[in-house]
């Protein structure tokens, strides 16, 4: 049995975040459904609006929520956000307009930019051994990974017999499980026997919301985590927006194809993930992000290459998988830097990564949707795999001179030999 198995606390908050993400899955296959019946042929005008107020609630609420929340528990604030997600998944079979929408979907999302970064940060004490923890968040991965290729099966079966508005019933009812795991894994007392140490609560709320981006930026081992970001958003959205496009417009094929190619994307990532441990004792963190991030700029400029005469079904199915294995050595690897590099800001950290991440895939986003329009595909494509290099040269340069995590050097940080946090916090570091 593997020593992380024999965790009493993660094996209960593991299946937590696998149901919630259940949850999600189902609720983004409802969406379209609701968004279809009540708009019809402007059905994808509403869900676009609600995937972007997601994206704006990830970026501005997360570090305010977590300026809030700083001195509550973290299992208060994951029981609550559950319960917060619960109502409004609930609510949704009832609305009757689009606005409705718009609002319930800006409330649940918030919910879930609380949820997600205090959970991570959750598993890094939970799991304090450093190859245990990456085990963890590989595991954590490959739910993520299940997630985008079984849901939509999951809906399918469930529409087979049910009503579409039973859809938003199962989100709620994966929301209130992933809350009874919580409140039931033992998190309470380790948050009372052990509670993680606290930043300095001194400032103003804006301060203590531009934390988490203050100490990313301060940080030279943090501050490569900024440029790579931007290079997962590049590659995730030409997956993303993109595949639709290429399989239904130029190759000519129907839904089963886009279907099979946004599994290849899915499978590439899914089997990295079981990987990404050797690599990491092998090479290190940095190196494998660099390394994601370059091979993901190389998966771009091939696709920018044969976007001028149109994909092949072999050359679009490899480079998915190529993307996906490059995103995967990034996504996988990030939370294992911050928990290696932060102490009492870890909290804040994951926070701010999470909001900076998901402002990236807004840029991206808006690339891969609006470029072709403007300036056509293969060029906007060009853009985001520019973007990619200039990302990957960033992280690279960043992290030239970052030590091993517990390994001190003069002048360059660490979590331990910071000097602009030393210089403030001379008693915590």
């Amino acid at each position: 049995m593997h020593p992380l198995l024999r965790n009493p606390v993660f094996t209960r908050l593991y299946p937590a975040q696998v149901i919630s993400l259940a949850g999600t899955g189902l609720m983004t296959v409802a969406l379209g459904l609701l968004a279809y019946d009540l708009a019809g042929t402007d059905a994808a005008q509403v869900l676009g609006t609600a995937l972007a107020i997601k994206m704006v609630a990830y970026v501005a609420m997360a570090p305010l929520m977590r300026a809030l929340v700083t001195r509550l528990p973290a299992t208060g604030v994951l029981i609550g956000a559950d319960v917060v997600r619960v109502g409004t998944a609930a609510c949704l079979p009832w609305v009757t307009g689009t606005w409705q929408i718009y609002l319930l979907i800006f409330a649940l999302q918030t919910a879930s930019a609380t949820f997600t970064p205090t959970f991570s940060a959750a598993i890094a004490r939970v799991v304090p051994d450093r190859d245990q923890y990456t085990v963890a968040v590989s595991a954590s991965r490959i739910a993520y990974d299940l997630e985008a290729l079984t849901s939509p099966l999951l809906a399918g079966v469930a529409l087979l017999v049910l009503p579409s508005s039973a859809l938003f019933a199962f989100t709620a009812a994966g929301f209130a499980a992933s809350a009874l795991l919580v409140a039931g894994s033992g998190l309470r007392r380790l948050d009372r026997s052990d509670p993680p140490a606290l930043p300095d609560d001194t400032g103003t709320v804006a301060d203590r919301i531009l934390r988490g981006i203050r100490i990313m930026l301060s940080r030279r081992s943090l501050r490569g985590l900024l440029w790579i970001d931007v290079a997962v958003a590049a590659a995730t959205a030409i997956v993303l927006v993109g595949t639709v496009g290429y399989v239904r417009g130029d190759l000519g094929a129907g839904d089963t194809a886009v279907a099979l190619a946004l599994a290849a994307f899915g499978i590439g990532s899914l089997a990295t993930t079981f990987a990404v441990p050797m690599m990491l004792r092998r090479f290190g963190p940095m190196r494998v992000m660099v390394a994601g991030a370059a091979l993901a700029t190389t998966g771009l400029a091939i696709t920018t290459a044969w976007s001028y005469t149109g994909p092949q079904p072999t050359a679009l199915f490899g480079t998915w998988v190529v993307l996906g294995v490059a995103t995967s050595m990034i996504g996988t690897t990030i939370p294992r830097t911050i928990r290696d590099h932060t102490d009492a800001d870890r909290d804040d950290v994951f926070t701010a990564q999470f909001s900076t991440s998901h402002a990236a895939f807004l840029l991206t986003y808006a690339i891969a949707g609006w470029g072709p329009a403007l300036i056509g595909t293969a060029a906007a494509v060009g853009v985001l795999a520019l973007l990619g290099a200039a990302a990957t040269v960033g992280a690279a340069r960043c992290w030239r001179r970052v030590t091993a995590p517990n390994v001190p050097a003069a002048g360059i940080d660490s979590p331990t030999m910071d000097p602009t946090v030393c210089a403030r916090q001379p008693a915590t570091r």
